[in-house]
């Protein structure tokens, strides 16, 4: 599944592409995504609308139009967007398609289909906004994630602090790639309770989170499984991956295996000397 970074690559990708573009006209392949896709809100409130600008909230993308109307895109699994000219030949799992006035096209492709489209108008969209991300945390560049805030999120929590920072109602946006490195990077094993975390600790583990999300975006997201971004190329964060993956390999730090083990239903990759368990 495209992570935080994954997701970042593809709207700084897309932006120039696409903003200052009127959609001309919109069409679908018929086909049930996670949700129904809004198909009569796209084609009477976006169709003819400009887009101003994309933005990014957690593993969303927030599509914004002269109108005040949104579009809200999850990639779910397999997503990918892309421009394409208007009669480049149509993909297998090609979902969604933007017709833009320059000629070109915005395609969405989904083998799985576990992505998922949105559609608010501009009248109710600020309340709509609200209920829509009610259940999500301040993600780990926003202000409001503060080392005091996970500390106190975590106080007497026995969950691991993995399981914790995967949370996206505590922290939006950390999957297990980017949970595994930087728990690593911040020495501290997948399995300790959160709530055994002092506020110093948690300051750790927070540049830390910063700190590999950063270089995940410069690098272009992990190609992981069919990840492309919206050109079509391919990440390469996965050639710095120090511990996902890499059971029985040497630790980067100490030399010693490092072991795998599966925390809250997903595999987790630490070093046993690195990150001892406490």
């Amino acid at each position: 599944m495209p992570e935080l970074p994954e997701v970042e690559v593809i709207r700084l990708g897309l932006l120039p592409l696409v903003k200052g573009r009127k959609i001309l006209a919109f069409a679908s392949s018929g086909k049930r995504l996670r949700t129904e896709v809004p198909s009569t809100c796209i084609s009477t409130k976006l169709v003819g609308a400009v887009i101003t600008t994309i933005a990014r909230k957690a593993k969303y993308l927030l599509f914004a139009f002269d109108t005040g109307d949104l579009l809200i895109m999850h990639l779910g699994m397999t997503g990918r967007l892309g421009i394409f000219p208007k009669d480049a030949p149509v993909a297998v799992h090609d979902h969604l398609f933007f017709l833009l006035d320059n000629g070109k096209e915005l395609r969405f492709n989904d083998t799985r289909r576990f992505g998922a489209v949105h559609c608010f108008e501009s009248k109710d969209k600020r309340q709509a906004l609200r209920n829509f991300f009610s259940r999500t945390g301040p993600e780990p560049f926003s202000g409001k994630c503060t080392p005091l805030y996970l500390h106190k999120k975590a106080h007497n929590r026995s969950l691991s602090v993995k399981t914790f920072i995967m949370n996206s109602a505590i922290i939006a946006g950390i999957g297990n790639i980017y949970a595994n490195e930087s728990l690593f990077a911040a020495g501290i094993h997948p399995a300790t309770p959160a709530g055994a975390l002092t506020q110093k600790q948690w300051q750790l583990v927070l540049e830390k989170i910063k700190d590999i999300l950063n270089w995940a975006i410069s690098c272009g997201g992990s190609t992981i499984s069919d990840f492309q971004n919206a050109g079509g190329q391919s990440g390469y964060f996965q050639i710095h991956f120090r511990v996902y993956g890499r059971e029985h390999k040497p630790c980067v730090g100490c030399a010693t295996p490092l072991a795998r083990a599966v925390i809250g239903g997903r595999a987790s990759y630490f070093c046993p000397r690195c990150q001892k368990e406490k």
